[in-house]
Order: structure tokens, then C-alpha cells, then sequence
């Protein structure tokens, strides 16, 4: 990075990136044409450019990966046989108490050549308390019926509260 002088009361560092800051924008506007009024955030976009302070930013933080041995923070290569399993590292605890306010909820969506849906079951104390079903349009996919079917799910809940 090149060091500019400046005043005393204005720090080198805001110098430095003011002026990158402007030589960057001049070579955007010839780039794109654009009027001298567009922003900045736009030149980058219409140009596809990285600002340059990123790009610096990024060169130095690639520098002390890769040179600074003193950071041990870094994730390092392992061979898979030493990673933990993911079911080695949670633990799951099912209750089958209910309490007064216990609700399990049902959902499926659906694609067939018959036509495509969702349906939704709620149950409350172990009492069924809404089953919905939803018919959607023949281009809606399998997934869109889930996710359609959840969402409903989720509002029913909402409005039920």
C-alpha cells in the first residue's frame, strides 16, 4: 500500500482510502459511461469490480493466514476417520408426558397425475382440533405443496392461539 502525506489532523489511512476510493470511481464511470452523479455502490455493480479496499483487505487477511504462524484459530486439515458423528455430539430426549399444552402437527404435500395438494392435522392433548386440506394448481411441484402445507400448518396455529 503506498503511504500519501496529509495533514495532521486527517489520518493516513482515511487518505489512502479516499484516494483509491477516487481513482476506482474514475475508472467505473469510463467503464460504464455512466453520469458522473451515480453512486459508487452502482459502478461497482454495473462493472462487476471489487472495491479495491475489500480487495486489500482481503489480500492482507490472505497474508496473515498464510504466513502469520502464531494464529492458531484456523481450522486445519483432519482425515475424516477423526471427525466426530454428528449423533455423537447431540442428544435427543423424547417425553411422552403431555402437558396441557402438548401440540403435534401433521403435514404432507403431494404431486400426482390426479392433481396436487396439501394436508394438515393438529392435534391438541392428543385430540384432532383442524384438518385442513388444500388444493393447488396442476404446476405447483411436490415441494411447494410442502412447504405450502407447513405454512398453512403454521398459520392455523397462529389463529387458533
Amino acid at each position: 500500500m503506498a503511504v500519501f502525506t496529509t495533514h495532521s489532523h486527517v489520518s493516513q489511512q482515511y487518505v489512502s482510502r479516499t484516494l483509491y476510493s477516487r481513482v476506482q470511481r474514475l475508472i467505473n464511470i469510463a467503464i460504464t459511461k455512466a453520469y458522473h452523479t451515480t453512486s459508487n455502490d452502482a459502478l461497482y455493480i454495473l462493472t462487476g469490480n471489487t472495491p479495491v479496499k475489500l480487495k486489500a483487505e482481503e489480500a492482507a487477511n490472505l497474508y496473515r493466514i498464510t504466513k502469520d504462524k502464531q494464529n492458531q484459530l484456523l481450522d486445519h486439515e483432519s482425515e475424516p476417520q477423526d471427525w466426530t458423528h454428528p449423533a455423537d455430539t447431540v442428544r435427543i430426549c423424547e417425553q411422552n408426558e403431555l402437558t396441557e399444552n402438548t401440540i403435534h402437527i401433521y403435514t404432507d404435500g403431494n404431486k400426482t397425475e390426479h392433481g396436487v395438494g396439501s394436508g394438515i392435522a393438529i392435534f391438541t392433548k392428543n385430540k384432532l382440533t383442524h384438518q385442513i386440506k388444500h388444493k393447488l394448481h396442476n404446476r405447483c411441484s411436490n415441494n411447494q405443496a410442502e412447504q405450502t402445507a407447513v405454512l398453512k400448518a403454521l398459520q392455523a396455529l397462529e389463529t387458533s392461539n
